[in-house]
């Protein structure tokens, strides 16, 4: 199956979107959202958004499940103060399990994502590689 027909499969099974409002909507709001949504600066604000959600509820559960203690959520202080430092912390986070917490925490080193290279004449689907 191609990413592409998860995604939609998954999308179709979410049913219709909730409303952005509960009251309607007149021109000029319209107007006013298409300015601030159709913003490029707004797309890297919701995707930061998603990876401070990301983060905030892995280390949640991390520390509620016992994984890590209160004291070494000190850890990810230096990753999570900037963008650079939560999208990657949080692109680790979605592909590890809340187990593996206290491995990310005793790192010295901040998480480093490599580039893959795909092999010469591989089709244009994702291979899953084990570690």
């Amino acid at each position: 199956m191609q990413l592409d027909e998860i995604i939609e499969r998954i999308e179709n099974a979410f049913g219709e979107a909730l409303p952005l409002s509960t009251s309607p909507l007149v021109a000029e709001d319209m107007a006013a959202l298409k300015r601030v949504f159709g913003d490029d600066g707004y797309q890297v604000y919701m995707q930061d958004q998603h990876n401070r959600q990301i983060i905030r509820d892995y280390l949640t559960n991390a520390v509620v499940l016992g994984v890590i203690t209160q004291e070494q959520l000190a850890a990810f202080a230096d990753q999570v103060a900037t963008e650079e430092g939560r999208s990657l912390l949080s692109l680790h986070m979605l592909m590890s399990s809340v187990e593996e917490a206290s491995s990310l925490a005793s790192s010295n080193d901040p998480v480093i994502l490599e580039p893959l290279e795909p092999a010469p004449d591989s089709p244009p689907h994702m291979k899953l590689v084990p570690n």
